[in-house]
């Protein structure tokens, strides 16, 4: 015999099931009232005592469903919090957060779902180091456009990664046993960049001694990443668009047109919005390639990735280098306005420095100092603690660096606190502390 079930979800069930107990209620209560009032009898009593059978039936319902789902969920959240999965996190001080079993419910479920997804990206995109919420947007946004065949225009500053995102979308999607090609259109010369892109035919200018392929050919089946976009010259510009819409190319020197399929990706650090307003880039090209556009935040919005960039970096080098709290704590400060690139770049320049352990010291000397911070009152505060630090006692020195590090954490948090702390890697209630300690005024740094 087949088993036939139909799956109902709770939120149908459990409503439905005290309505038809009310509903049930009503009837029995007035059929009884009306029975008795029919023989000239007084209904309390039995109204009385379905009254209490009905409580008593509603109180077992409720147990019921405590027990069936309330329990697993008390079970579930004490086993995670035994393994250590989630953190036994108390309500922020500053919000009206409940503190009952749904509030803590609610809680764990963040945690986890936050610790999930991190797994998930590590997974995913083994190669690109970002557990920070705006990187699994970015990841997000890869694993829903890799599986199409839409044009990807990757924007963002300068050693963001732009190469590394392509990539991972070729990897991602359905051409990823094809090749993936890259040119750097800023690289190669305005009068290489054409022969380049769509190959040249023997003899077609001087030096042309053999027919080359050029990358619209080597990427066929595959990816194709322009990087640097921005710098590409208009008359190229032109022929790149006819190749875009009409999936065909001309040799330079050649008559015969070839066919190729294509992904195209195209990344740049200018705003190519300004750019087609002043007439240095094609209107048309720019509509085409923007089709599904991706901007990658800078170093400085997701600060929480820097100390597994450093680990990955210090392992990279093959050296049993370590880093010290404090001098992470300030790469974790810098601004980075070379991003992911600069982060590297000074990590190796430390490691010459350093032996075993990167101290601040060891440390590019820009990075010691706070006064790029774009607010003037911050720039202040920061000055006029830094002067003092060669005529102080070392309690002095310690107590002026703690404070310019927390000012530096509210500048960039823009005074919000909780942030802050986050950055400084402490808690709100210590922040706060020490806030009242060094006399900081919270209203110089916000927004």
């Amino acid at each position: 015999m087949k088993d036939i079930r139909f799956n109902i979800s709770l939120y149908i069930i459990v409503p439905v099931i005290f309505a038809g107990i009310a509903i049930l209620s009503i009837i029995v209560t007035y059929n009884t009232t009306t029975y008795y009032l029919a023989k000239a009898i007084n209904p309390r009593g039995p109204v009385a005592l379905w009254g209490g059978l009905l409580i008593a039936f509603t109180l077992i319902c409720g147990i019921l469903i405590v027990k069936l789902i309330i329990d697993p969920v008390k079970r579930f959240v004490i086993r995670a919090k035994d393994l250590g999965v989630v953190k036994n996190v108390q309500p922020p001080a500053s919000a009206s957060a409940i503190n009952d079993d749904m509030g803590k419910f609610t809680r764990v479920f963040d945690q986890v779902t936050e610790l999930l997804s991190k797994v998930e990206a590590q997974q995913l995109f083994p190669d690109i180091i970002g557990q920070s919420k705006v990187m699994r947007g970015v990841f997000n946004q890869i694993v829903k456009v890799a599986p199409k065949e839409s044009t990807v225009l990757i924007t963002g500053e300068t050693g963001t990664g732009k190469e590394l995102i392509a990539r991972s979308i070729h990897q991602h999607s359905k051409r990823q046993d094809h090749p993936f090609v890259a040119i750097n259109c800023a690289a190669i010369p305005e009068g290489l960049l054409e022969s380049e892109l769509f190959g040249h035919e023997k003899g077609a200018f001087t030096g042309a001694n053999t027919k080359k392929p050029g990358k619209f050919e080597l990427a066929d089946g595959g990816t194709l990443f322009l990087d640097e976009i921005g710098d590409m010259p208009l008359d190229t510009q032109a022929k790149v668009l006819r190749a875009i819409e009409d999936n065909t190319i001309e040799r330079v020197g050649a008559i015969k047109p070839i066919k190729v399929n294509v992904r195209f990706i195209a990344a740049t650090n200018r705003n190519l919005e300004k750019m087609v307003e002043a007439g240095r880039f094609r209107q048309d090209l720019f509509y085409r390639l923007n089709v599904f556009p991706m901007v990658l935040p800078p170093l400085r919005q997701r600060r929480e990735d820097i100390p597994l960039l450093v680990e990955k970096f210090l392992h990279e080098m093959g050296k049993q280098l370590h880093i010290s709290s404090e001098a992470l704590q300030l790469l974790t400060t810098n601004d980075w306005p070379g991003n992911v690139r600069e982060l590297k770049n000074a990590l190796e320049s430390a490691a010459v420095l350093s032996d075993h352990k990167i101290l601040p010291a060891n440390l590019p000397a820009s990075l010691s100092r706070i006064d790029n911070a774009p607010g003037n009152a911050s720039k202040e505060l920061a000055l006029r603690f830094d002067g003092q630090e060669n005529d102080s006692d070392l309690d002095a020195r310690i107590k002026n660096y703690e404070r310019r590090i927390i000012i530096d954490a509210l500048r960039q948090s823009g005074g919000v606190q909780v942030n802050a702390a986050g950055i400084l890697g402490i808690k709100e209630r210590s922040l706060w502390h020490r806030i009242k300690k060094h006399h900081i005024n919270i209203a110089e740094f916000k927004h």
